[in-house]
């Protein structure tokens, strides 16, 4: 039998449920508390880390680029786009939970390597929406992973990232040339078709969620016409 310590728990704000995070005796978990089973975990994040590599390597100059995440999670993703990009780059990231901003910079944060406390990390306690309308043209990559893709389970507010005017918003904040990622727990033909209804053509990636075998997760990269 696993067992598990519970370190922490947080409200998600905007709705009834919480997260729960848990250590075990070689990894971390995140629950959510309508599912009950794992929402992220430290030994699944091959998704995770192909959001964040594969839009910055599609970049032509990374070295300098200005980087936007939605969605700290276990800071996989932001780890692999510090892996990407130069000394100058500026990397953004926006987490609504500020208890999970806590766990990334408590224990947690050893096993994506503490990238919190990398000084090209920027960190908003704010809603990725916010950010994403406070911009014109300014990021070369938007790295989207909020609730659980199109089909969210935390809060009905994350649907506007996913609608037609959330991808306007994100299509105004992104750089000439530049690169809108989106992570997806699976395929969604729809938001696939809205992407492209955006004017954007569209890389659909289906990404292990750990090792070469199992479930599998979808990236999507965007990219203007």
């Amino acid at each position: 039998m696993r067992h598990w310590t519970l370190l922490g728990e947080a409200s998600i704000p905007g709705s009834s449920q919480s997260l729960s995070l848990y250590r075990g005796k070689d990894d971390f978990f995140i629950k959510i508390s309508s599912g009950g089973g794992e929402l992220m975990s430290t030994r699944k994040h091959g998704s995770e880390d192909a959001l964040g590599t594969l839009p910055c390597r599609r970049l032509k100059n990374s070295h300098t680029a200005r980087v936007l995440i939605g969605g700290l999670g276990m800071g996989f993703t932001l780890a692999a786009v510090l892996r990407e990009v130069g000394s100058e780059a500026e990397v953004t990231v926006a987490e609504l939970i500020p208890e999970v901003v806590d766990w990334n910079r408590g224990p947690l944060g050893e096993r994506s390597g503490y990238p919190l406390d990398d000084p090209r990390t920027r960190v908003h306690v704010v809603d990725v929406k916010k950010l994403l309308k406070g911009k014109r043209a300014y990021y070369d990559v938007i790295a989207l992973d909020v609730d659980n893709g199109p089909e969210g389970l935390t809060q009905s507010d994350n649907d506007w990232l996913y609608s037609m005017q959330g991808i306007v918003a994100a299509q105004q904040a992104l750089t000439p040339g530049g690169i809108l990622a989106y992570w997806s727990a699976g395929p969604d033909q729809a938001f696939h078709d809205r992407l492209r209804r955006g004017g954007f053509l569209v890389e659909e990636v289906s990404v292990f969620a750990h090792g070469k075998k199992g479930a599998r997760h979808t990236i999507w990269l965007a990219s203007l016409q």
